[in-house]
């Protein structure tokens, strides 16, 4: 037996959800009393805080000028599903994936869409090589796999002088890792990860490139209203200043606000991108010191520091999938940690969402916890043995 004895604190937020993710920690419904409620979208009131939540973001990612940034329906999949239905198939696609949501882009491209499509994949917790992509293709993946804790270190192997387009899902990524710009024609994300705004609201940032794109293509397929971007060849310039394709929730905008807000008080970017890496080195530095439990990323340069996966190594353990419900089971119900199973796809371990409105002392706080959760179910299978 182990007798490791149960510790002393618990951390004061114990939410660490992969999404929806926890909220900023300056939240508070009475903050949202300056909601439009009751009011149309399209009356003054209604743009104007659409409009701030445009900007808003433009401001605190840095996205350049010349690009849109849209508020679209259904989360992150609406956005990326209007870009795969709308600019897709003019030419040749390489589908890329290490982890379920990149592989879910490949089933619609290739089942759906019926695309001339080359499905690149790699085994959770390790990474496609970008250097053997053909980016005279169109190129669709996922910056960060929020299942997998893997991620994208940088786009240095996206050349410049591409002819394709890149679409890439960056939804776990936005807001805690540094996205270039000038590489990615297409991003997405949604409003509740990294910033934990609430959820069914996605962006869309279209790059010229991929204005371009939108005005000279035309998909021999039938487009939902909901997809459309285009009216008679052209951008419908609109959607991209707050005129939403179909009705927002302005509580989730005045949430948003709420969010953008907070980020600017941290130190925008530079600072949500610090809170995150501190939180994910406080992970990776328990992993270090322990024989049992490892980063499923299996490069350290590709190690998420939002959606950290982690896997058990310790060979007392015949059934993962069990035993890391059990570790998860008592995190919960000891109020240590809340869902932070591994996603449903993924290999048994655990998800421990560490993006910026995540407080490091919790993080901290919800170590020890591990640790007792793990010999504690260690020394039940050993009881049954």
């Amino acid at each position: 037996m182990t007798n490791i004895e149960e510790p002393a604190a618990r951390p004061a937020n114990p939410r660490f959800s992969s999404g929806p993710c926890a909220k900023p920690p300056a939240f508070s419904l009475d903050k949202l009393g300056g909601a439009a409620l009751g009011r149309s979208h399209r009356a003054a009131a209604g743009k104007e805080k659409l409009k701030a939540a445009i900007d808003g973001t433009r401001e605190i990612l840095g996205v350049p000028d010349d690009h849109r940034i849209g508020i679209v329906p259904a989360s992150d999949t609406g956005a990326m599903e209007m870009a795969m239905w709308t600019m897709l198939g003019q030419r040749p696609v390489e589908m890329v994936a290490w982890e379920s949501f990149g592989k879910g882009w490949i089933v619609d491209a290739v089942k759906q869409l019926r695309l001339d499509a080359r499905a690149r994949e790699a085994d959770y917790g390790r990474i496609v090589d970008f250097a053997s992509l053909d980016f005279d293709r169109d190129v669709v993946f996922t910056w960060n796999g929020t299942t997998s804790g893997v991620r994208l270190p940088d786009g240095d192997a996206i050349p410049h002088g591409r002819a394709g387009l890149t679409i890439c899902d960056a939804t776990s990524a936005a807001f805690a890792m540094r996205l270039p710009w000038d590489k990615l024609d297409v991003a997405t994300y949604s409003w509740q990860k990294v910033l934990g705004g609430e959820a069914a609201h996605g962006m869309l940032i279209l790059s010229p490139r991929a204005v371009e794109r939108l005005e000279s293509y035309a998909p021999d397929r039938p487009l939902p209203k909901i997809f459309r971007l285009t009216k008679g060849g052209k951008l419908i310039e609109g959607i991209f200043r707050g005129e939403t394709i179909n009705t927002p929730s302005m509580l989730c905008v005045e949430d948003y606000l709420l969010c953008l807000d907070w980020a600017r008080s941290v130190g925008g970017l530079e600072g949500l991108i610090a809170r995150a890496e501190a939180n994910a080195r406080a992970v990776w530095d328990f992993c270090e010191s322990r024989d049992w439990i490892d980063n499923l990323a299996e490069n350290p340069a590709t190690r998420s520091t939002t959606s950290v996966c982690l896997k058990f190594t310790d060979a007392r353990v015949d059934d993962g999938a069990a035993f890391a419900k059990a570790v998860a089971k008592r995190l919960a119900d000891a109020g240590a940690a809340l869902d932070v199973g591994a996603y449903r796809d993924a290999p048994p371990g655990l998800r421990i969402w560490c993006g910026s409105t995540v407080e490091t002392s919790d993080i901290e706080a919800m170590l020890p916890w591990l640790d007792h959760a793990f010999h504690a179910e260690i020394d039940a299978l050993a009881a049954v043995a």
